[in-house]
């Protein structure tokens, strides 16, 4: 099983990147993929997640928007107005069945993507 992350790079504070989960070696439609994002110095936190519905940590919710396209076993997230704060390692994660916030339960992990936001 492999996840592959990419989209991320440097913007400007009131951006947008679409970031992209890329899943191979799953029956992609059987997981619910997940977002989490780190800061140096900082636990890696829930962003977003999407398996038959969506749900989003609350610094996530208004700005953030995860859609999946299971014919390309893709995961989007779409992050507009973007804030130096939301400047993190952004890692995609794949759950087998449910949605399900904890790190813990994830069973496969991409690579991540640095998004840096400048001010």
């Amino acid at each position: 099983v492999q996840l592959q992350a990419c989209g991320g790079g440097l913007v400007q504070a009131g951006g947008s990147l679409r970031l992209s989960c890329a899943a191979s070696g799953l029956t992609f439609s059987a997981y619910a993929i997940h977002w989490f994002r780190q800061t140096p110095g900082k636990e890696r936190e829930f962003v977003a997640a999407i398996g038959w519905s969506t749900y989003y940590a609350d610094s996530a919710k208004g700005r953030f928007t995860i859609s999946r396209d299971n014919a390309k076993n893709t995961v989007y997230l779409q992050i507009v107005s973007l804030k130096p704060e939301d400047t993190a390692v952004y890692y995609c994660a794949a759950k087998a069945g449910q949605i399900d916030t904890a790190q813990a339960m994830m069973g496969y992990w991409g690579q991540g993507t640095q998004v840096t936001v400048s001010s």
